[in-house]
């Protein structure tokens, strides 16, 4: 969850949205969001909705402690209900993300899922997931996980070097992720996920290498592999302004990124969105899918987005304000925005043409159509899917996929 939350008109005290926003849900996926804003240490990297016991300190008092966090979570849940109605949906993908979910106890994590489950249900094999720091789970933490309904579980692995992770500021010792997927797969997980990051300065070739390479012999079903991005604000962000470590070009995140696809495509991991790879289709995360295609997903947290028939809304950060805001009966939303079809048509491409099976041409206005067919020339878009109406990255399409993309809205 960004830190930085965009404008908006208001949102209604009872949270309740526009008609429009349900016509035709039963035609499309439900999802739940959950975000768990607490970190034991903040990463130089991150620009999160992320605090520490310190940040915390002093700043709200019990509304924002750990310790009661899953009933104020709860009660959003339960908000949730309320203004979606009679919706009969039940939700096919649960995500919990963070922050460090696992900071909380793995209790306190099954009664949000139960929650969810009590008040809309799951849907029949639903994906549940939720995002693990290596060093805050161990066995019996993840059987307990695994108990309460969870059978997807993502670790934040980084980097297998240890001075790539001193400049990440992670706390993790090199091995713990993978040992972590040996663990997960024991407690009887389904699908495990590791996240790395590629372009850390100091980084060479060499340890992004071993990095994947650690990876893939873990065992997971799913990598993600992501380029740093150096966000203003950031503890590392001041440390490169300052000269302490060097930055990293666009060149070398292009270099890395072929490494990736390389390294993981002879592990037998197929990519389906432009940083993520898994080694069968039931391995793929679904609810990121659901991101992806615009479908309905309630983000439940301070600072949490959701989206449900193109309204947009995000809640108040603070897990302080969050809470005071749903003990006094009124909605935690900080903000929301409906989309305009325009809108809705211009992120349609922008995150679809990210996915494997590409954005429908159909989408395009002239000036993108004819930008299409430049690509098509340019070899940045695949000729067999263009044939036949959609319009799919080549690998060197990949790398270039943020220019493709704004030609391609025009």
């Amino acid at each position: 969850m960004p830190s930085v939350l965009p404008d908006g008109e208001p949102v209604p005290a009872d949270g309740a949205l526009p008609a429009h926003a349900l016509a035709g849900a039963a035609d499309r996926p439900l999802g739940f969001y959950v975000h768990v804003p607490y970190c034991a240490t903040r990463c130089g990297y991150c620009d999160f909705n992320t605090y520490t016991a310190t940040e915390l300190r002093g700043s709200g008092g019990a509304p924002a402690s750990r310790e009661n966090y899953a009933d104020v979570l709860i009660d959003e849940v339960r908000l949730a209900r309320k203004v979606l109605g009679d919706d009969p949906r039940p939700v096919e993908t649960v995500f919990v993300g963070g922050g460090t979910p696992t900071l909380l106890p793995a209790a306190d994590l099954g009664r949000m899922l139960d929650a969810i489950r009590t008040e809309f249900g799951l849907a029949p094999g639903a994906e549940v997931s939720t995002e693990a720091n290596p060093e805050s789970v161990d066995p019996a933490y993840l059987a307990r996980l695994r108990d309460s309904g969870f059978n997807r579980i993502s670790f934040g692995m980084q980097s297998a070097r240890q001075h790539v992770l001193k400049v990440l500021d992670r706390t993790h010792t090199p091995g713990r992720p993978e040992r972590c997927v040996a663990e997960a797969r024991a407690a009887g997980f389904d699908h495990v996920n590791l996240d790395l990051i590629y372009g850390t300065p100091g980084e060479s070739d060499d340890d992004w290498r071993a990095s994947l390479d650690a990876a893939v012999g873990a065992g997971p079903d799913h990598v993600s592999a992501y380029a740093l991005i150096v966000e203003e604000g950031t503890r590392l962000a001041a440390r490169i302004r300052r000269g302490e470590v060097p930055t990293t070009d666009d060149d070398v995140h292009a270099d890395r990124y072929l490494i990736a696809q390389e390294r993981l495509a002879a592990a037998g991991f197929s990519w389906y969105e432009v940083s993520n790879w898994a080694t069968t289709p039931e391995g793929r995360c679904r609810h990121n899918e659901l991101y992806w295609t615009g479908a309905d997903w309630w983000g439940a947290g301070p600072g949490a987005h959701s989206h449900v028939g193109g309204v947009r809304w995000w809640n108040v950060k603070h897990p302080g304000a969050y809470a005071q805001a749903l003990g006094e009966g009124r909605s935690p939303g900080a903000g929301r925005e409906v989309l305009a079809a325009e809108d809705r048509r211009v992120e349609r491409i922008l995150l679809e043409l990210r996915l494997s099976q590409g954005c429908p041409l159909d989408l395009l206005a002239d000036e993108g159509a004819r930008a299409a067919a430049r690509a098509l020339r340019d070899g940045l878009l695949e000729p067999g899917p263009y044939a036949l109406g959609r319009a799919v990255l080549t690998l060197r399409g990949r790398l270039l996929a943020d220019a493709v993309v704004r030609d391609l809205v025009d």
